[in-house]
Protein backbone atom coordinates (compact mmCIF):
# COMPACT_ATOMS: atom_id res chain seq x y z
CA UNK A 1 0.00 0.00 0.00
CA UNK A 2 2.82 2.40 0.90
CA UNK A 3 4.56 1.53 -2.38
CA UNK A 4 1.42 2.37 -4.37
CA UNK A 5 0.96 5.71 -2.60
CA UNK A 6 4.61 6.62 -3.20
CA UNK A 7 4.10 5.93 -6.94
CA UNK A 8 1.10 8.26 -6.92
CA UNK A 9 3.19 10.95 -5.25
CA UNK A 10 5.95 10.42 -7.80
CA UNK A 11 3.52 10.72 -10.74
CA UNK A 12 1.94 13.79 -9.21
CA UNK A 13 5.30 15.49 -8.68
CA UNK A 14 6.44 14.60 -12.19
CA UNK A 15 3.28 16.18 -13.54
CA UNK A 16 3.84 19.28 -11.43
CA UNK A 17 7.48 19.61 -12.51
CA UNK A 18 6.73 19.01 -16.17
CA UNK A 19 3.56 21.10 -16.16
CA UNK A 20 5.31 24.09 -14.58
CA UNK A 21 8.10 23.92 -17.14
CA UNK A 22 10.72 23.32 -14.48
CA UNK A 23 11.97 20.26 -16.27
CA UNK A 24 11.94 21.92 -19.70
CA UNK A 25 14.92 23.06 -21.74
CA UNK A 26 16.41 19.64 -22.34
CA UNK A 27 16.10 18.21 -18.82
CA UNK A 28 14.18 15.19 -17.62
CA UNK A 29 13.20 15.04 -13.97
CA UNK A 30 13.39 11.65 -12.30
CA UNK A 31 11.53 11.68 -9.01
CA UNK A 32 12.55 8.92 -6.63
CA UNK A 33 11.43 8.07 -3.14
CA UNK A 34 14.20 7.86 -0.62
CA UNK A 35 14.36 5.28 2.12
CA UNK A 36 13.20 7.86 4.67
CA UNK A 37 10.05 8.55 2.68
CA UNK A 38 11.33 11.87 1.32
CA UNK A 39 10.82 12.51 -2.35
CA UNK A 40 13.95 13.74 -4.13
CA UNK A 41 14.72 15.04 -7.58
CA UNK A 42 17.48 14.16 -10.01
CA UNK A 43 18.01 16.04 -13.27
CA UNK A 44 19.29 14.02 -16.18
CA UNK A 45 20.43 15.80 -19.33
CA UNK A 46 18.82 14.78 -22.60
CA UNK A 47 21.58 16.12 -24.77
CA UNK A 48 25.06 17.54 -24.52
CA UNK A 49 24.78 21.27 -23.75
CA UNK A 50 28.40 21.85 -24.76
CA UNK A 51 27.53 21.37 -28.43
CA UNK A 52 25.78 24.75 -28.47
CA UNK A 53 28.75 26.74 -27.13
CA UNK A 54 28.46 29.76 -29.44
CA UNK A 55 24.69 30.00 -28.93
CA UNK A 56 25.13 29.76 -25.16
CA UNK A 57 27.83 32.42 -25.21
CA UNK A 58 25.67 34.92 -27.09
CA UNK A 59 22.49 34.01 -25.21
CA UNK A 60 24.20 34.40 -21.86
CA UNK A 61 25.71 37.70 -22.97
CA UNK A 62 22.35 39.11 -24.04
CA UNK A 63 20.29 37.66 -21.19
CA UNK A 64 22.57 37.29 -18.16
CA UNK A 65 21.14 35.40 -15.20
CA UNK A 66 23.82 34.81 -12.63
CA UNK A 67 23.82 37.62 -10.08
CA UNK A 68 25.40 35.63 -7.23
CA UNK A 69 27.61 32.59 -6.87
CA UNK A 70 26.14 29.21 -7.75
CA UNK A 71 26.77 27.59 -4.38
CA UNK A 72 26.87 28.74 -0.79
CA UNK A 73 30.65 28.26 -0.79
CA UNK A 74 31.05 30.67 -3.74
CA UNK A 75 30.48 33.78 -1.63
CA UNK A 76 34.19 34.59 -1.49
CA UNK A 77 34.93 34.29 -5.22
CA UNK A 78 31.86 34.34 -7.44
CA UNK A 79 32.31 34.99 -11.13
CA UNK A 80 28.96 36.25 -12.28
CA UNK A 81 27.56 37.54 -15.55
CA UNK A 82 25.47 40.40 -14.17
CA UNK A 83 27.16 43.55 -12.91
CA UNK A 84 25.94 46.96 -11.92
CA UNK A 85 25.71 49.86 -14.37
CA UNK A 86 28.53 51.75 -12.63
CA UNK A 87 31.01 49.01 -13.53
CA UNK A 88 29.79 49.02 -17.14
CA UNK A 89 30.07 52.81 -17.36
CA UNK A 90 33.56 52.81 -15.85
CA UNK A 91 34.70 50.07 -18.25
CA UNK A 92 33.39 51.92 -21.30
CA UNK A 93 34.95 55.18 -20.12
CA UNK A 94 38.31 53.47 -19.62
CA UNK A 95 38.21 52.19 -23.20
CA UNK A 96 37.21 55.62 -24.55
CA UNK A 97 40.00 57.26 -22.57
CA UNK A 98 42.40 54.61 -23.87
CA UNK A 99 41.56 55.67 -27.43
CA UNK A 100 41.96 59.34 -26.46
CA UNK A 101 45.31 58.53 -24.85
CA UNK A 102 46.50 56.76 -28.00
CA UNK A 103 45.45 59.67 -30.24
CA UNK A 104 46.98 62.29 -27.96
CA UNK A 105 50.18 60.27 -27.64
CA UNK A 106 50.50 60.02 -31.41
CA UNK A 107 49.85 63.75 -31.83
CA UNK A 108 52.37 64.65 -29.12
CA UNK A 109 54.93 62.35 -30.76
CA UNK A 110 54.61 64.35 -33.97
CA UNK A 111 55.35 67.48 -31.93
CA UNK A 112 58.60 66.03 -30.58
CA UNK A 113 57.51 64.36 -27.33
CA UNK A 114 58.79 60.94 -26.27
CA UNK A 115 56.83 58.00 -24.87
CA UNK A 116 57.29 57.60 -21.10
CA UNK A 117 55.77 54.10 -20.96
CA UNK A 118 58.62 51.61 -21.48
CA UNK A 119 56.21 48.89 -22.67
CA UNK A 120 54.66 51.03 -25.42
CA UNK A 121 57.77 52.96 -26.50
CA UNK A 122 59.12 50.18 -28.76
CA UNK A 123 55.76 49.95 -30.53
CA UNK A 124 55.77 53.65 -31.43
CA UNK A 125 58.92 53.25 -33.51
CA UNK A 126 57.11 50.95 -35.92
CA UNK A 127 53.65 50.82 -37.41
CA UNK A 128 51.03 53.14 -35.87
CA UNK A 129 48.26 50.62 -36.52
CA UNK A 130 50.18 47.94 -34.60
CA UNK A 131 50.62 50.38 -31.71
CA UNK A 132 46.89 51.19 -31.59
CA UNK A 133 45.79 47.56 -31.82
CA UNK A 134 48.22 46.46 -29.11
CA UNK A 135 47.25 49.31 -26.79
CA UNK A 136 43.52 48.66 -27.15
CA UNK A 137 43.92 44.88 -26.88
CA UNK A 138 45.96 45.10 -23.68
CA UNK A 139 43.60 47.61 -22.08
CA UNK A 140 40.46 45.78 -23.24
CA UNK A 141 41.76 42.41 -22.05
CA UNK A 142 42.66 43.87 -18.68
CA UNK A 143 39.25 45.48 -18.26
CA UNK A 144 37.42 42.29 -19.25
CA UNK A 145 39.48 40.35 -16.70
CA UNK A 146 38.82 42.90 -13.96
CA UNK A 147 35.08 42.90 -14.69
CA UNK A 148 34.92 39.10 -14.71
CA UNK A 149 36.60 39.02 -11.31
CA UNK A 150 34.81 42.12 -9.99
CA UNK A 151 33.46 40.39 -6.87
CA UNK A 152 36.70 38.70 -5.87
CA UNK A 153 38.32 40.26 -2.84
CA UNK A 154 42.00 41.21 -2.90
CA UNK A 155 43.80 40.65 0.40
CA UNK A 156 40.35 40.28 1.96
CA UNK A 157 39.99 44.07 1.96
CA UNK A 158 38.54 45.37 -1.30
CA UNK A 159 36.89 43.97 -4.39
CA UNK A 160 38.60 43.78 -7.79
CA UNK A 161 35.78 45.92 -9.20
CA UNK A 162 37.24 48.92 -7.39
CA UNK A 163 40.36 48.54 -9.54
CA UNK A 164 38.26 49.38 -12.62
CA UNK A 165 37.33 52.68 -10.99
CA UNK A 166 40.97 53.23 -10.00
CA UNK A 167 42.09 52.65 -13.60
CA UNK A 168 39.42 55.13 -14.72
CA UNK A 169 40.78 57.80 -12.38
CA UNK A 170 44.35 57.09 -13.56
CA UNK A 171 43.30 57.45 -17.20
CA UNK A 172 41.46 60.70 -16.41
CA UNK A 173 44.63 62.11 -14.85
CA UNK A 174 46.76 60.90 -17.78
CA UNK A 175 44.47 62.33 -20.47
CA UNK A 176 44.20 65.62 -18.54
CA UNK A 177 48.00 65.81 -18.43
CA UNK A 178 48.23 65.10 -22.15
CA UNK A 179 45.61 67.75 -22.90
CA UNK A 180 47.66 70.24 -20.86
CA UNK A 181 50.72 69.31 -22.96
CA UNK A 182 48.73 69.80 -26.15
CA UNK A 183 47.55 73.21 -24.93
CA UNK A 184 51.13 74.18 -24.09
CA UNK A 185 52.47 73.16 -27.54
CA UNK A 186 49.66 74.86 -29.49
Amino acid sequence: MANQSSRRVERFLQGVFLGAGIAGDGWRVDVTSESAGVVGERRVARGDRRRRFVFSLFYGGLKPRRRNGRRATDHHRPIIDWHGPELFASSILVLVLCVADALLTLWLMTQGASEANPLMAPLLGGDVQHFAITKLALTGGGIVTLVALANVRIFRTFKVGTLVHTVLVAYLILVSYELALVARTA
